[in-house]
């Protein structure tokens, strides 16, 4: 039996938020109520509340969030979205899904989120209904830049915040610059469930009208249909239940990330590395990623030591089998990009002594030079 790492890339747990999963779960199964029930109704006011918007609507995991948000903007088939490729496919998953057309843009050197110049190239290509834009491994993206574009072009901004939960830039979380904001709580995320689940964010009543029917079939009101493009994509009330109580202590989670982040780059920031910039309000860290030529390598050598490391993403959109045979567009930094990022453990439930071992482990494959 092969030994669990000593260092695991991530722990799921509630005890690094201070949560008792377990009587979350007694709550919800004493109420009798499971779907769409009264603590999902609670959550959604609270979570709209700290993003800074007027709603939030619970649905099934982040991937419908954009689906459902391109639909309730009425995009569908044929028409162009423009996002990123290298966010692991579920934007570019969530456009076809509702027959769009994925027109990808590459990505900034630094950030590795939407260039605001590539942007404006492809906006100015041609017709575009929405853009798409991904908060990547914590990091918002040029939000001023790219809402002006934007907004000159006459084109839907989206955010797609599966990464960015609590971040900040000039004033504004994540979730409130666009027209719709799409949040996952998948386990991982900043602010994670039990299993899978997300939402819609929105100050537009409209918008937030036509999300809570989609997302239960269409319905106007139970078993009546009025607005096609609905799909069963609901958030229960166990996943609610735990969000609900981990919500207060989401922006102390992300500050543990943030010192965790701080001494990572602190100790490995002479090394032939590429590090994260130092982290302020806009950045929650949802993944310390480093880049290098020889992250095959250095991958190895942490497995060896017991420390676990991802790859986030190595394959960008543009690139994936089920898009062969169609133009390939030029992302020269996406494609770099792709080639080198690794990520290293970082989540509330890492200890010092854990964040040390990882140090020790990335300082010693340098060593050996």
């Amino acid at each position: 039996m092969t030994e669990p790492p000593r260092v695991p890339f991530f722990s799921a747990t509630g005890a690094a938020f201070g949560v008792d999963l377990g009587a979350c779960l007694k709550q919800v199964a004493d109420s009798g109520w499971y779907v769409l029930g009264p603590g999902v109704r609670d959550f959604e006011a609270a979570f709209a509340h700290c993003v800074g918007v007027d709603h939030a609507v619970g649905v099934a995991n982040g991937t419908d969030a954009i689906a459902l948000a391109l639909r309730a903007l009425g995009v569908g088939a044929g028409q162009r979205v423009l996002t990123v490729a290298n966010a692991g496919c579920p934007g570019s998953a969530a456009i076809a899904q509702v027959g769009a057309a994925v027109g990808w843009v590459d990505v900034d050197e630094q950030s590795l989120t939407m260039a605001p110049q590539a942007l404006a190239t492809a906006l100015a290509a041609g017709p575009v209904a929405a853009v798409l834009v991904t908060h990547l491994y914590g990091q918002m993206a040029d939000l001023p830049a790219i809402a002006a574009l934007c907004w000159k072009a006459g084109v839907p901004l989206i955010e797609d915040c599966a990464q960015a939960h609590g971040a900040a830039l000039e004033g504004r979380r994540a979730g409130s610059w666009g027209a719709l904001g799409c949040f996952s709580f998948y386990p991982t995320k900043n602010l994670g469930a039990l299993g899978d689940g997300g939402a819609v964010v929105t100050s537009d009543a409209a918008l937030a009208e036509r999300l809570r029917a989609l997302r239960q079939y269409g319905w106007a009101r139970k078993y009546e249909v009025t607005l096609a493009g609905g799909v069963n994509s609901r958030l229960d009330e166990l996943q609610a239940a735990v969000l609900h109580a981990k919500l207060p202590r989401l922006d102390a989670a992300n500050a543990r990330r943030r010192a965790i982040a701080a001494r990572y780059s602190a100790a490995l920031g002479e090394l032939p590395l590429r590090c994260p910039s130092a982290p302020g309000a806009e950045h929650v860290m949802h993944l310390y990623v480093v880049r290098t030529p020889r992250r095959a390598a250095l991958q190895a050598h942490l497995a060896a030591r017991g420390i676990a490391s991802d790859v986030h993403y190595p394959i960008a959109d543009h690139l994936q089998p089920i898009w062969a045979g169609r133009p390939v567009p030029q992302l020269p930094v996406t494609e770099a990009a792709c080639a080198q990022v690794l990520s290293l453990p970082c989540y509330p439930g890492l200890t010092d002594a854990q964040a040390d071992a990882v140090i020790e482990a990335v300082r010693g494959f340098f060593a050996k030079d």
